[in-house]
């Protein structure tokens, strides 16, 4: 009875499948691919450009990497060198120094003499050597007496040795009044200052404009005897020759 019933039912029982058979059919006349097939595809193409992401990735990594070790190895090189050249100049200082204090010895006249030693306390009982020979006593008189000598010898080496002197070279600026001063009697007159540590040296005309010449002079004169300013002021009391006085060079001698 159910059976007959469902038989006269209009019932589409494979509508679904119907419907898969179709719209293969239209795809197949449209030509469009299998959508199975598609997505797969789809998937294999990703995982081929996520295999070639990863290795251009692992690429760019070891080429960076070799730059680093390429970069700290050239560092190294130079600090290396730069090492061997420290090096070499700290040599070069230390024989220097030592040739230096070589030389100050022999100046200093050798070693230097020892010091004398210390006179004993009186009043100290401990130290006094109840039992001592006259030998010894002796023996101390002789090299307390070689040191003395040998201090004094010393103190007037040291006194014979000369003094630096400190001397000053100056150029002297002289301008005349005009272009009719005698200038052989200004120098002449600039020449006639005479100051113990001054020596007067070699002198020039100078073309200044308009036919006027002035008189350039040269001297050396010992710091501690000769002020500059001063000598300035006597040779500007030569008022019939001397308009004003420069200092155009100085040098230390």
């Amino acid at each position: 009875m159910a059976a007959a019933a469902l038989a006269q039912e209009n019932i589409w029982f494979n509508k679904a499948q119907c419907e898969d058979a179709e719209k293969l059919y239209f795809e197949k006349l449209s030509g469009a691919k299998d959508a199975g097939t598609s997505s797969l595809s789809a998937q294999i193409q990703r995982a081929r450009q996520h295999i070639k992401n990863s290795l251009e990735c692992v690429d760019g990594l070891v080429a960076q990497s070799s730059e680093v070790d390429m970069a700290l190895a050239s560092k190294l090189s130079a600090l290396e060198l730069e090492n061997k050249t420290l090096k070499k100049d700290t040599d070069n200082l230390k024989a220097l120094i030592k040739s230096l204090t070589a030389r100050v010895a022999a100046l200093e006249g050798g070693k230097p003499a020892p010091a004398a030693p210390a006179p004993a306390e009186d009043d100290d009982d401990e130290d006094v050597d109840l039992f001592g020979s006259d030998d010894d006593d002796e023996e101390d008189a002789e090299k307390a007496r070689v040191t003395a000598e040998r201090l004094k010898a010393y103190a007037e080496k040291k006194s014979k040795k000369p003094a630096l002197i400190a001397k000053t070279s100056v150029l002297f600026d002289i301008k005349p009044w005009d272009d009719e001063t005698d200038m052989d009697a200004m120098l002449k007159a600039c020449k006639s200052v005479e100051m113990d540590g001054l020596v007067w040296g070699a002198n020039k005309l100078v073309p200044v404009g308009y036919g006027i010449n002035k008189l350039q002079l040269m001297c050396v004169v010992e710091d501690e005897k000769v002020s500059i300013d001063e000598l300035q002021e006597k040779i500007c009391e030569f008022e019939d020759f001397v308009q004003s006085v420069d200092v155009a060079a100085m040098n230390k001698i």
